[in-house]
């Protein structure tokens, strides 16, 4: 698998060709391999019904840091007084539903049924993971959904149907992402929201820094028979670091523990 993945990986643009809003190019498929390669390169999906796939590489990136985020105050407040019960990949194919449904003041949405087809793939396959959040009675109300690979997690996007349940599943994430040591929270593109808590913007460049470090990469291979230096990284060596999460996480008043 992990070869398929370099070979698709470098089948892209190089992202310097990307335009300036992002977009760098279109067409392949969804396939899981595919959406890993993308990923590795810091490029994800995003495209309207009728559209070929549209892949995307902005510049500047949106990313948490994790030792940046922090609630509103009244955020606190509100979860403290009225807390949820938080849940790690027991109901994925809610959540992402959930985030596809139309959204107040819209009709359309970019989560069409073959990405929620592709993300269930890669969520069988142990890369995508959902935090969920649950009111007193027992009712999903807010979540999130993401990839994992290597110490780098990407998020897709968040839902809520009662006020603070979205931020809960990022706080709720971000400590997850802490309690495996991940180094990079990829939020993609900068909302109102993910700024408020903490979200910063990195030029192309040193976002890719970062992911190569949180990927693990190997350093560039110099060609042995011409002196020079290889235009891609290669995977093989990493191949490890890049195995799904091998364990459940459960949540209590301390905080998240291996199941």
């Amino acid at each position: 698998m992990f070869a398929t993945i370099a070979l698709m990986a470098e089948q892209f643009p190089p992202l310097e060709n990307a335009r300036k809003d992002g977009l760098l190019c279109a067409g392949g498929d969804l396939r899981p391999e595919r959406l890993l390669a993308a990923y590795s390169r810091g490029i994800f999906p995003w495209y309207s019904a009728g559209l070929p796939i549209l892949w995307w590489s902005p510049d500047p990136r949106c990313i948490m840091p994790l030792e940046m985020f922090h609630l509103p105050k009244r955020s606190v407040r509100t979860l403290r007084n009225h807390p949820f019960h938080l849940t790690h990949n027991t109901v994925f194919n809610q959540v992402i539903r959930a985030c596809a449904a139309p959204r107040k003041g819209s009709d359309s949405t970019w989560i069409l049924p073959e990405i929620i087809e592709a993300y269930e793939q890669l969520h069988l396959l142990g890369y995508a993971h959902s935090i969920e959040v649950w009111n007193t009675k027992g009712q999903l109300v807010g979540g999130l959904y993401g990839v994992a690979l290597g110490q780098a997690f990407f998020g897709e996007s968040m839902f809520h149907i009662e006020a603070e349940a979205s931020r809960a599943a990022l706080a709720a994430l971000v400590d997850l992402l802490r309690l495996r040591g991940v180094m990079l929270l990829d939020c993609q593109q900068a909302t109102p929201h993910i700024m408020q808590m903490g979200g910063v913007l990195l030029p192309r460049t040193l976002f890719q820094k970062k992911l190569q470090e949180a990927l693990r990469f190997s350093q560039r291979q110099n060609n042995r028979d011409t002196g020079t230096t290889a235009d891609t990284n290669y995977f093989s060596p990493w191949a490890a670091e890049w195995e799904p999460w091998g364990c459940h996480y459960i949540w209590s008043s301390s905080g998240w523990s291996k199941s």
